[in-house]
């Protein structure tokens, strides 16, 4: 499961790797043409690629809320989890060893 998430984050980062790209080209295009000027072109790529980031950490956090939720609905421990149960497991250990000292 933790391969298949890592195989569309790495779709998504293609995806928008391609389109700034493609932004770039179409934005070259009608600055040649003479439909943009340079600075609009610059900004205009600017904004795109900020846009862009903007979805992307959207998709990141989606992507993360999925996956918890398939977690819990699979009944399997996050790493918080476990890491609450090692502690909780520690602290009886010592407070199991503190009694018998005692003893």
């Amino acid at each position: 499961m933790k391969n298949t998430i890592g195989k569309a984050v790495s779709l998504a980062f293609g995806l928008a790797a391609l389109g700034k790209e493609q932004v770039e080209k179409v934005v070259g295009e009608l600055e040649k043409q003479g439909e943009m000027s340079k600075n609009e072109a610059n900004e205009w790529i600017s904004a795109v690629v900020e846009k862009g980031k903007e979805t992307e950490a959207a998709m990141d956090k989606l992507i993360k809320e999925r996956f918890q939720a398939l977690l819990k609905e699979q009944g399997l421990a996050t790493q918080e989890e476990v890491n609450a149960l090692k502690q909780r497991i520690e602290a009886l250990e010592q407070a199991q060893q503190h009694q018998q000292e005692q003893q």
